[in-house]
């Protein structure tokens, strides 16, 4: 005969007598506690939070493990204070003998025990979120998942799983050739649950190490990282699957719903995927490009998303751009194999003017600005002989486009003008000649002038 669970000795204990002197003061106890523990838990919120703000001032100071420390205590709070007063009332109720032996005391050993699996299964879920910081998901559903895990294991302490259990499985749902009862697709789905979290965390982990890869480019972190984490995810569902006894076989017709699925409406999306990681793979990109797109985005590769690459433009603006268009149109790269990028300011003398003192002093101007590269050194040239005077250009290089050409531009203008000045250089201004024939008209004469 099977032992019977605390839920059975409790129930036993109440049909012999729910006015017994010895059940009506664990009742008490374990009320005393519930309530106690839960005034205490909010005592000792209200003191975490001063001490958050007071240690968070404190220089050198590792934020992180605090914070996770605090959230800890948070958490274990109240199962923490019921569990010490339900204890307290045990001892109590032993010493006014009340309660002689621990056998007698079902009602405050059940309440331990869930209070004990209470505050475990908070602490691992929270774990379990701060492991996976990308599922910003787990953090808004903690306290729900926490729950219903918390009631599983009350179900199976006390016994009353088995009989849920059973009539679970009593219910079986036809799914093609095939028959699943409920508590194989429950099953199938908590496996599902722990095995993916299980996954994204080893994920995460992985990710984390080859970021801090120096060996590696930055394309192949993100590729492989990608790689790894839907590898691991595809193996966990399908071994969650397996070990809630479903079988594999059934997928099929889903698979077959999916394939029609991407043919007709997610044929975008799905080429945008693949778009992605031919971009990752080919190192046509990589974060920290400046590149124009579709001939109107400017900017630098921020991110690559498997279906979607973010530029953001020198005006701190940011473009969402699919992978499909990076692949399928001429993408301007301007830091390819190299990142020098040439910069030309043109101006114009007058032809009264030292043209060679004029290229001198334009040379001049650029060699004293730091962002201009000494190699190749910059150069002035005339590039023609213009109605008002001669046109001379400017050419330099950079190593920084990124951050923006209007600053350096503006400053080498503004010395130039200073300069131009100080040795008497002159800037020509429109000229134009008036001729006025003799014997015409004051109509056709201003008509000529125009």
């Amino acid at each position: 005969m099977a032992e019977p669970t605390l839920l059975q000795e409790v129930v036993e204990l109440a049909r012999e007598g729910i006015a017994q002197p010895r059940l009506l003061w664990q009742l008490a106890v374990v009320a005393a506690g519930l309530v106690g523990g839960w005034i205490l838990a909010r005592q000792v919120r209200h003191r975490i939070e001063g001490r958050i703000a007071s240690e968070l001032q404190r220089p050198g100071l590792r934020t992180d493990v605090l914070r996770f420390s605090i959230a800890g205590v948070r958490r274990l709070a109240f199962p923490v204070a019921a569990m010490l007063i339900v204890v307290a009332g045990w001892l109590a109720l032993r010493m006014a003998g009340v309660v002689q032996r621990p056998a007698d005391a079902q009602v405050l050993r059940l309440a331990l025990t869930l209070l004990l699996a209470l505050g475990g299964i908070r602490l691992v879920v929270y774990a379990m979120r701060r492991s996976l910081p990308q599922a910003a998901w787990l953090g808004t559903f903690e306290r729900a998942i926490a729950t219903l895990v918390w009631l599983g294991v009350a179900a199976h302490l006390t016994g009353v799983l088995g009989d849920a259990i059973a009539a679970l499985e009593s219910v079986r749902i036809p799914i093609g050739r095939s028959q699943i009862s409920v508590w194989d697709l429950l099953m199938g789905a908590v496996s599902v649950v722990v095995t993916a979290l299980t996954a994204l965390w080893l994920g995460s982990t992985i990710e984390s190490r080859l970021m801090n890869a120096e060996t590696l480019t930055a394309n192949s972190r993100v590729v492989l990282s990608r790689v790894i984490k839907a590898l691991l995810l595809v193996v966990a569902v399908l071994l969650a699957l397996s070990t809630a006894g479903i079988d594999l076989t059934v997928l099929s017709v889903f698979g077959g719903a999916l394939g029609v699925g991407l043919g007709l409406g997610l044929q975008r999306i799905a080429s945008n995927y693949v778009s992605g990681f031919i971009i990752l793979l080919d190192r046509s990109l990589s974060i920290g490009d400046l590149i124009t797109a579709a001939d109107k985005y400017y900017g630098k590769v921020t991110q690559i998303n498997t279906r979607y690459t973010v530029i953001k433009a020198l005006d701190g603006t940011e473009t969402i751009l699919p992978n499909e268009l990076l692949v399928s149109t001429p993408v301007v790269n301007h830091s390819y194999t190299d990142r020098k990028v040439r910069i030309a300011i043109k101006v114009s003398v007058a032809y009264s003017a030292d043209v060679d003192r004029a290229l001198t002093v334009l040379v001049e101007c650029a060699r004293s600005q730091p962002r201009v590269q000494p190699e190749p050194p910059p150069a002035a040239f005339i590039t023609g002989l213009g109605a008002d005077g001669v046109d001379i250009e400017l050419g330099f290089w950079i190593l920084d486009p990124e951050e923006g050409t209007l600053a350096i531009r503006s400053e080498i203008t503004r010395l130039v003008l200073r300069r131009f000045g100080e040795v008497g250089i002159e800037i020509p201004f429109p000229q134009r000649d008036v001729r006025i024939v003799a014997g015409a008209s004051a109509v056709q004469v201003l008509a000529k002038g125009t």
